[in-house]
């Protein structure tokens, strides 16, 4: 008998992102708050003996469909875990722009780990998702939690902190990808700048003090990424004009993101860089959340 379970993805953002260190294997060691948006994709997962094998549906273009796709790899480690042998079928509708630092695949990854622990409820512990969700990508661990949280180590360790809900958010990608490990390897902690302060980062996340939050946060990645793209330095320039308390580049990159005190502000500033910005650059609206992978609601982008 085949089983379905649909659930809503969001998308994740940094509201601050530090280095502090290097594993010996390679790896940065990241301090960062990172948040739960509304922008989200889609995922269906179905279940069953008629199904045969692990099965990936996505009509965006450039989504693989084999064990590249962290959805994939979801559904083999839970079903080796669970030591279950039915065939997964996942469908995703991407919304979440592919490449963008926004965690889009890890989002969806975690989508699958929790649709499948609703599937098959009791077969898998809260704590062996959780190792199966680092075991795949290091956002994919934040993504199954969701709301807001500290993230250490290699971003794996979490520590949830008050979801800071219904912040206005302006999204801005432009048209071309940047790679995470591209960054890390040109990453220099002397090149940095400007760090944000973690404990005035916290202080204003307790308090919901966006303000303070501006005044102490960053992304100490722009050293690479601005650099390399003076595109984004505009994007983040433009958004300060377009009166955001705080603009700062999520991840890695290329997305720059604007947090506004209201609607009717981000919503000016969405026609504003809509006017200044080339044509193919994605301008989306959005607001926090203090979900991860939750029931599927239709999903509807601000106009």
């Amino acid at each position: 008998m085949m089983k379905s379970q649909t659930l809503i993805a969001p998308a994740k953002i940094n509201l601050a992102l530090d280095v502090v260190g290097r594993r010996e294997d390679g790896y940065h060691l990241l301090w960062t708050v990172m948040q739960s948006i509304a922008l989200a994709d889609r995922v269906m997962v179905e279940v069953g003996p008629d199904q045969e094998g692990i099965k990936i549906t996505c009509g965006a273009a450039g989504i693989p469909s084999d064990e590249r796709n962290t959805a994939w790899r979801a559904a083999r480690l839970f079903m080796d875990a669970a030591k279950i042998q039915d065939g997964v079928h996942i469908t995703l509708e991407k919304n979440i722009p592919v490449a963008a630092g926004l965690a889009g695949g890890s989002s969806d990854a975690a989508a699958v780990l929790a649709a499948l622990d609703q599937l098959y409820p009791q077969h898998v512990s809260r704590e062996l998702l959780f190792e199966l969700a680092a075991r795949i990508g290091a956002d994919v661990s934040f993504c199954l939690l969701g709301g807001t949280a500290l993230g250490e180590g290699v971003g794996e360790i979490l520590t949830p902190l008050p979801a800071w809900e219904q912040l206005p958010i302006l999204l801005c990608k432009p048209n071309f990808d940047i790679h995470t490990s591209w960054v890390f390897k040109r990453f220099r902690l002397s090149d940095a700048g400007s760090r944000p302060d973690h404990r005035a980062v916290l202080e204003a996340v307790q308090r919901r003090d966006l303000g303070a939050l501006a005044e102490a946060s960053g992304n100490v990645l722009e050293s690479v990424s601005l650099k390399a793209y003076p595109e984004l330095r505009r994007i983040k320039n433009l958004l300060t004009e377009a009166d955001a308390a705080l603009a700062v580049m999520s991840g890695s990159g290329p997305t720059i993101f604007g947090v506004f005190r209201d609607e009717h502000a981000s919503a000016a500033a969405q026609v504003y860089l809509t006017k200044k910005l080339p044509e193919d650059t994605i301008i989306l609206r959005s607001k926090t959340i203090a979900d991860g992978p939750r029931e599927d609601t239709p999903y509807v982008p601000f106009s």
